[in-house]
């Protein structure tokens, strides 16, 4: 079982830049995801790096805005987001993908809260 931690969340304006950071594993070795769960609502997927050729996979709802990337040497997985709306706001979980195709996660972090205020 692995142990990620999470970090970057805090709060920002709508319009606003963040950072989240994953960090906990070889990225080279697992498929690695980003879920929120904003609330009163389900966690939802975000993004996904494929471990093998970097490839990466996002939702409709932040395509374009937000990008996943890794740091092979740090073992972290990044989460850049941009242009962050109110109804990004939730709690963001780092985690490894058992299955990306169908985003069957493995093992979770603890999350790192984002609010953007309006």
């Amino acid at each position: 079982q692995v142990q990620l931690v999470e970090s970057g969340g805090g709060l920002v304006q709508a319009g606003g830049s963040l950072r989240l950071s994953c960090a906990g594993v070889d990225p080279t070795l697992y498929n690695m995801g980003w879920f929120r769960q904003a609330p009163g609502k389900e966690r939802e997927f975000v993004a996904a790096i494929r471990w093998t050729t970097g490839n990466t996979y996002y939702s409709d709802s932040v395509k374009g805005r937000f990008t996943i990337s890794r740091d092979n040497a740090k073992n972290t997985v990044y989460l850049e987001m941009n242009s962050l709306k109110p109804a990004d706001t939730g709690v963001y979980y780092c985690a490894t993908l058992a299955k990306l195709a169908t985003r069957t996660v493995d093992s979770w972090g603890k999350g790192t809260l984002v609010t953007v205020s309006s």
